[in-house]
């Protein structure tokens, strides 16, 4: 099984009492989510089924990710994924078919990060180390697990098969 989670791309702040969940993608965001998308697409990163936030700001990311994308998999929108703790996403996974092999989280910090560290054992060093630094916006952590039933997913029971963003992506072109 293979878990992808992502973070929504960089935003605009909240201004004269725009609410959190309103929030859009800020020029930045918005040039990012498509870096991130081409990624996948590149890397056969392609899920089966989508889970994203409610929030704006995530449904944003994953429209500009999915244009990206050769072919558009299913996609729920989760309220629950708004304002999540690392349980809660853990929670939503455990809830996924056994039918599905790939899965794409599109969420938010801190709880997409603590959700990361604490399902993976093993992979890279540094990547892992990066990682734990935290998940930026766009940030694309994935997560390979040896078993075939999401409801049996355990903490430390993945691999950080890898975890880039554009700035990274970015950083590796350069050199």
């Amino acid at each position: 099984m293979r878990l992808i989670l992502l973070r929504h791309a960089k935003t605009e702040k909240a201004e004269g009492g725009m609410s959190d969940r309103a929030r859009r993608l800020n020029a930045r965001g918005k040039a990012d989510a498509p870096v991130i998308g081409a990624y996948m697409a590149r890397h056969s990163l392609i899920p089966e089924l989508v889970l994203i936030s409610t929030a704006e700001r995530a449904r944003q990311t994953w429209e500009r990710v999915a244009a990206t994308l050769p072919s558009p998999p299913r996609v729920a929108y989760e309220e629950r994924l708004y304002n999540a703790g690392a349980e809660a996403i853990i929670a939503l996974v455990k809830g996924t078919a056994p039918t599905v092999r790939t899965l794409l989280v599109v969420g938010h910090n801190p709880g997409l990060h603590e959700a990361a560290r604490r399902l993976i054992a093993s992979g890279d060093v540094e990547t892992r180390e990066r990682l734990n630094e935290g998940l930026p916006t766009s940030g694309l952590a994935v997560i390979d697990f040896a078993g075939k039933d999401w409801r049996k997913l355990h903490p430390r029971g993945g691999r950080l098969e890898r975890f880039v963003s554009p700035r990274s992506l970015a950083e590796a072109d350069r050199v």
